[in-house]
């Protein structure tokens, strides 16, 4: 019998490793798409890994994370459950992660409830500051609830006269807008967003030093007043005297509040000084549905999205913003940054 000097092809194939995919192998797929924010994906390859290597802890934590960051915050909370109930509740950073959810989901006896209990297991953990802060910033906004209980007695008033306000600032009618801010101030000291309002119209009737000098002195009391920093980062912004602009703008970076209003505030001043990504991503995390159809929600994240390369988007919230606000139309488009 003659034997060929080629090996034949099933002797070829003997040779070849097959490759197997592991659980990490896909983890490291959707490590680098989380990177590249390219959320589905990661999500996909995640899940994969999980599905591989079902006893690997780091899988599930990190698919939370991904939640966290699309805004599925019952999602993310549910993931990291599983975890404590599956590997133990040596997983003290999940009490973390599942806090701050439950803080952007506006529970916050839920939030303040896990980041005790992070406070209570973790020694030395890698969110033992951050998770000091949320708790600080909970029993605050407890006091503030608790004010509120008995500081608007008549509130079907004072709905009255913000919906008047909120009216004229949309509609950029300063000079009717500013007295009526003016009363709300008298009336409610308590609603200090008022103030702040009041400030924004009194710029952009012209009086500018006045504005600031209200703000700065409001400032002096509070030096962690959001509404104050916005406001002032904007005016020195249109004053053209950025320097100024940005010791406002800095501490605005690095703060993420839980109220929609502040979330919206703090987004458009962060498109006005130019920090367009950053701002794409405080947009995204707004899901109030009164917020979200406000006129600076519209103008604002169109601008940013253009300036991130995303033009089909940018004309598409510019177009429905339009349609609410025809006044919109007029400054031309997301292109034009005023």
């Amino acid at each position: 019998m003659t034997t060929s000097p080629n090996p034949t092809i099933t002797e070829k194939q003997s040779n070849i490793i097959p490759f197997i995919p592991t659980g990490n192998f896909y983890f490291s797929y959707g490590i680098q798409a989380f990177k590249k924010r390219r959320f589905d994906s990661a999500v996909k390859w995640l899940k994969k890994a999980i599905e591989l290597s079902p006893d690997e802890p780091l899988y599930p934590c990190q698919l939370s994370v991904v939640y966290t960051e699309v805004g599925s915050y019952h999602a993310a909370n549910q993931v990291l459950s599983d975890v404590v109930a599956n590997f133990g509740e040596e997983y003290v950073d999940c009490y973390y992660l599942m806090a701050n959810n439950y803080a952007h989901l506006g529970l916050l006896s839920d939030a303040k409830k896990y980041a005790e209990k992070y406070m209570a297991r973790a020694k030395e953990g890698d969110f033992e500051e951050a998770a000091s802060q949320l708790i600080e910033m909970l029993d605050s906004l407890e006091e503030d609830e608790a004010e509120n209980d008995y500081a608007f007695e008549d509130e079907d008033e004072l709905i009255i006269y913000q919906e008047t306000a909120f009216y004229h600032l949309e509609n950029e009618e300063w000079e009717e807008a500013i007295p009526v801010l003016h009363e709300m101030m008298q009336l409610f000291p308590e609603f200090t967003l008022a103030r702040h309002q009041y400030a924004y119209a009194l710029f952009n009737s012209g009086n500018e030093e006045e504005a600031i000098d209200l703000e700065k002195k409001w400032l002096e009391t509070d030096d962690k007043d959001i509404h104050s920093h916005v406001n002032l980062a904007t005016f020195y912004l249109l004053n053209d005297q950025r320097e100024a602009a940005f010791q406002h703008i800095e501490p605005l970076r690095n703060v993420f509040p839980l109220h929609e209003q502040q979330k919206l505030a703090v987004a458009e001043t962060l498109t006005r000084a130019g920090y367009y990504k950053e701002a794409v991503e405080r947009f995204r995390r707004l899901k109030n549905k009164i917020v979200v159809g406000r006129r600076g929600y519209y103008k604002w994240f169109s601008i940013a999205s253009y300036q991130t390369g995303k033009p089909s988007r940018a004309l598409q919230l510019w177009e429905k913003g339009c349609k609410q606000f025809p006044h919109l139309s007029e400054e031309g488009g997301p292109w034009i940054h005023q």
